[in-house]
């Protein structure tokens, strides 16, 4: 399974269905809108970190970006435009930082409700997958409802091992 590409999302009933890519569209758009509007010049560098950004299902590094983003080009997007680009877009809201407890920061776009997903983290290899449950987000939900606190966003991390790893 890649990060990047042809990726598996796995439910909660253990199942995995192939997830593809989108074109960049909807969140793009936004994004750049959002951009221009807080003073931001456009670049093709910021314009591919987006595109990549909207046909990602789960979250990437800095540096899977960077690797795909020469492997999609065929040029080269310097490390540093990369988290130039992902600090503007985490300050306009348009990413979030996903800790999986690995040496790197993942990074993936801000998502609309219906597209909420967690991640399970092999601890073997780094591989980040998206999972979704709805039984989870209703007791979620029932929770926040007792608590002393207006809940507006939250992130599931489950360790352990893939399959590859763990056979």
């Amino acid at each position: 399974m890649s990060a990047l590409g042809g990726q598996t999302e796995v439910s909660a009933a253990g199942g995995e269905r192939e997830v593809s890519g989108r074109a960049a569209g909807g969140w793009a758009r936004r994004a750049e809108a959002a951009l221009a509007a807080s003073g931001r010049k456009r670049g093709g560098a910021r314009w591919a970190v987006l595109q990549l950004l909207d046909g990602q299902e789960c979250a990437l590094t800095a540096l899977q970006i960077e690797d795909a983003l020469r492997a999609r080009r065929g040029r080269r997007v310097s490390r540093a435009s990369v988290y130039r680009i992902l600090d503007e877009l985490e300050q306009l809201r348009l990413v979030q930082r996903v800790e999986t407890g690995q040496a790197m920061v993942h990074y993936e776009r801000v998502c609309e409700r219906q597209e909420h997903h967690h991640h399970l983290v092999c601890d073997e290899c780094g591989l980040v997958m998206p999972f979704s449950d709805a039984g989870l987000e209703r007791a979620i939900s029932r929770l926040s409802e007792r608590l002393p606190l207006a809940v507006s966003e939250h992130e599931i991390v489950l360790h352990g091992a893939c399959r590859r790893c763990s056979s």
